[in-house]
């Protein structure tokens, strides 16, 4: 990808790095190509992947539904797809694309 992001679409395809247990939830910002992002989760039975999940539809602005997890079930190397994003959180480092 190049870089920590990708517009497909009007979907936004979001490469991150995972730190589970952390003690709050937050966009930490930038690690080489990922967006580091600490959950309160911890990463068993896939209590990570649903937080992560409800944390990014809550702060992109979407459902549940429309955030998908396309690689990295496992492990803390994740990217996820966000369809139609209404924001785009302080911290993401995201722009919008040319229209």
């Amino acid at each position: 990808m190049g870089k920590h992001y990708r517009w497909q679409e009007g979907s936004l395809l979001l490469r991150c790095q995972l730190q589970p247990r952390a003690s709050k939830d937050e966009i930490v910002g930038l690690q080489g190509e990922r967006l580091k992002i600490r959950i309160t989760a911890p990463p068993v039975e896939g209590k990570a992947n649903q937080h992560l999940i409800a944390l990014v539809s809550r702060w992109f602005g979407t459902p549940k539904s429309a955030v998908s997890l396309l690689q990295g079930e496992i492990g803390r190397q994740k990217t996820l797809r966000i369809e139609s994003p209404t924001r785009l959180p302080d911290g993401a480092a995201i722009e919008r694309p040319e229209i």
